[in-house]
């Protein structure tokens, strides 16, 4: 992590997304908490979180419009434009205007599907891709511990200050986070207008929906598009047509169904389990964020020896063995097994954004990127919902071993795949490490 570190474009970048990142940890919390506060009803207020997910449906149409546009200056639009969404908050009096809190959530949801699949080529356009696992990991080790903090700090603010002046907080993180990345200079190949022909065509070479590109395996080489709408569904085509891409986030897609399980099996362990009231999950969250500071620090050493497909199964084994864990309810084993759960979260987004910086022509990478995150949070929401529903219907135990199983199985079925993403060999003097080529020829 030092190495890349040590990178003034990367350190640009990262005190930009520092910022940024701070501003949306102080904002998710506090969103519910004042939606809470005006109206008294906790269903209300935890459909601030839904309306944040929901503009996920659109994220092929987010990924489209950003693999329109150079990534940087569109990173720095998409900031200032966060931060002026922000702006209706300060109108919020009372329980009347409880649909600006929800449109500025759906907003919001929105700016941050476009600032992550920005941000992804961003990623692949300023730092090698030896040292992409290691910016990843430096990131992620960023956003965990803020997740850790940020949530308390946003509701002590909100308490203190009122809801107007937290977004005021939140609008100087994002301002302050394009500031910080403008003066960033990121060379970027041309990009071919719409409608152009495609020397791609005449030299036989695999032709990109935006911008040509050579492509080193034909499984990878995306359909050239006629229409506007091939160009939109072109990131889900080559989602479906990469093998670690598919073999990745069908695994992942599948650990999902059941991972958002874990939402509500947890009040239901510390009621039923351990005996102690619903306030003793800030303490197992607290846990749990230590490990994910722990995960995002070891995830690029785990890339290196094992691969990305590698580490998404190891990140996703770790968490079916928590589950496992907390299915006989003691104090020490849940903290265990919430460190370990802690440990998983960067592991999986650090295998699977490195993957699809490294596997993903950059003409692609927003539209790919934005796909990747619509396939993975779907099930996910869903199982968030149907965790509501069955913790009433059986025991907690029973429904933290059925995650724990079908994880582990999603975890068998990713490490089967982890030669299609090997692992990155030692780097000779003066060389870029070297990767070997997977059996069937994949780079």
């Amino acid at each position: 992590m030092r190495t890349v570190l040590r990178r003034p474009d990367f350190r640009l970048l990262f005190a930009g997304l520092v910022a940024s990142m701070t501003a949306e940890s102080i904002l998710l919390l506090a969103l519910a908490i004042w939606v809470k506060e005006l109206t008294g009803s906790s269903g209300l207020a935890g459909a601030t979180t839904f309306a944040i997910i929901a503009p996920m449906t659109l994220a092929p149409l987010v990924g489209w419009v950003v693999d329109r546009y150079p990534r940087k200056p569109l990173f720095v639009a998409a900031n200032l434009v966060t931060a002026a969404l922000l702006t209706p908050l300060f109108a919020v009096g009372d329980r009347t205007d409880l649909w600006l809190i929800y449109l500025v959530a759906i907003f919001y949801g929105l700016s941050y599907i476009t600032l992550n699949a920005a941000l992804s080529g961003l990623l692949r356009h300023l730092v090698p891709a030896e040292l992409l696992a290691d910016a990843n990991g430096v990131l992620q080790t960023v956003r965990q511990g803020l997740r850790l903090l940020g949530p308390l700090a946003g509701a002590a603010l909100y308490t203190a200050v009122g809801g107007g002046l937290l977004a005021g907080v939140a609008i100087v993180g994002f301002v302050a986070a394009a500031v910080l990345v403008g003066p960033l200079r990121v060379a970027e190949s041309p990009r071919s207008r719409p409608g152009r022909s495609c020397p791609g065509r005449r030299a036989g070479a695999a032709c990109c929906p935006r911008g040509c590109t050579q492509l080193s395996s034909p499984a990878s080489r995306p359909r050239h598009p006629s229409r506007w709408s091939a160009e939109f569904g072109a990131g889900l085509r080559y989602l479906a047509d990469e093998p670690a891409l598919r073999r990745a986030l069908l695994g992942y897609g599948l650990g999902s169904l059941v991972m958002g399980f874990s939402e509500s099996l947890i009040f239901a362990y510390v009621d039923h389990g351990l005996r102690r009231d619903a306030a003793f999950v800030g303490v197992l969250v607290t846990v749990q964020g230590v490990g994910g500071l722990v995960g995002g620090l070891v995830s690029a050493g785990v890339i290196r020896r094992v691969g990305e497909v590698g580490a998404l199964a190891v990140g996703v084994a770790l968490f079916g063995s928590a589950a496992l864990t907390l299915a006989h309810p003691n104090l020490w084993l849940g903290c265990a097994a919430l460190l370990l759960a802690g440990v998983s979260l960067p592991l999986t987004m650090v295998g699977l954004h490195t993957l699809i910086q490294r596997r993903t022509p950059a003409p692609l990478i927003g539209r790919v990127a934005a796909g990747a995150d619509a396939v993975v949070s779907g099930p996910r929401a869903i199982s968030i919902g149907g965790g509501a529903l069955l913790v009433g219907v059986f025991d907690y135990r029973l429904l933290f071993v059925v995650v724990g199983l079908v994880t582990l199985l999603a975890s068998s079925y990713l490490w089967g795949g982890r030669r299609l993403s090997p692992s990155a060999q030692p780097a000779p003097v003066g060389g870029a490490p070297v990767r070997r080529r997977s059996p069937t020829g994949a780079p």
